[in-house]
């Protein structure tokens, strides 16, 4: 699906904004909502589910309910603190249906989705020492207990704050704190002092993966429509 134009302007639309005019018939606009939110997306439920392609469907599952849930949004929390629980609750039910969680292997990665982002310095042996820095975090946080991984991958990675990841995971804002606390003592503190402004550049989305999840949700979406005319 092109809509260059769209995504150019998209800066200028807020989130309710653009629910609106997607409410209205203008469901090419919900693309804005897939690009912008597509890396915390993939954040949270990989680190729920530590599992790249499992990760995508949830997300696919996540937008394709959102939309078709869009009149049920009241406003009482940000938009994309809506999503980000719908997308949650989504990786948790996917969780619970494996009837037991899932072992940390990080050797089991196969690299297919790099989670390390090039340097932007012109020299070797800083990108290089960059990307192992980033590589220490990626495997540090996902070596954490599901409950501890989630909390920091939307604190730390997503910046949320706390009242936003409370709202996200359906928990106290006191269980984030010791959460987050508990987590941090599980990764050695000079991991998080050193990283700096790395820990942004880690666990990307790539772009094929996001062109992906974009191009699925619509046809998706387009399929219910054709079945069920109530949705535009």
């Amino acid at each position: 699906m092109k809509t260059t134009g769209i995504l150019e302007n998209s800066k200028a639309l807020t989130d309710l904004e653009i629910i609106a005019r997607v409410q209205a018939g203008e469901r090419a606009l919900y693309e804005i909502i897939m690009r912008r939110y597509n890396q915390r997306l993939y954040r949270v439920t990989r680190a729920i589910l530590h599992d790249d392609t499992e990760a995508e469907d949830v997300m696919q599952d996540a937008y394709v309910r959102a939309y078709t849930h869009l009149s049920q949004f009241a406003g009482r929390s940000a938009f994309s603190t809506w999503l980000t629980r719908i997308a949650v609750h989504e990786a948790l039910t996917r969780l619970r249906s494996r009837n037991r969680h899932p072992q940390v292997d990080v050797t089991e990665y196969d690299g297919e989705i790099s989670m390390k982002m090039p340097g932007t310095s012109s020299n070797p042996e800083y990108n290089a020492s960059a990307a192992q820095l980033r590589e220490f975090l990626e495997e540090a946080v996902l070596n954490l207990p599901e409950s501890y991984r989630t909390v920091i991958m939307l604190r730390d990675i997503e910046e949320l704050s706390t009242a936003e990841t409370a709202e996200a995971l359906d928990l106290t804002e006191e269980n984030v704190k010791v959460r987050l606390h508990r987590g941090h003592g599980m990764i050695r503190s000079w991991l998080f002092e050193r990283i700096g402004t790395k820990a942004k550049e880690a666990f990307p989305f790539m772009g094929i993966r996001c062109d992906r999840v974009v191009e699925n949700v619509f046809d998706r979406l387009e399929k219910l429509a054709a079945a069920n005319p109530q949705i535009q």
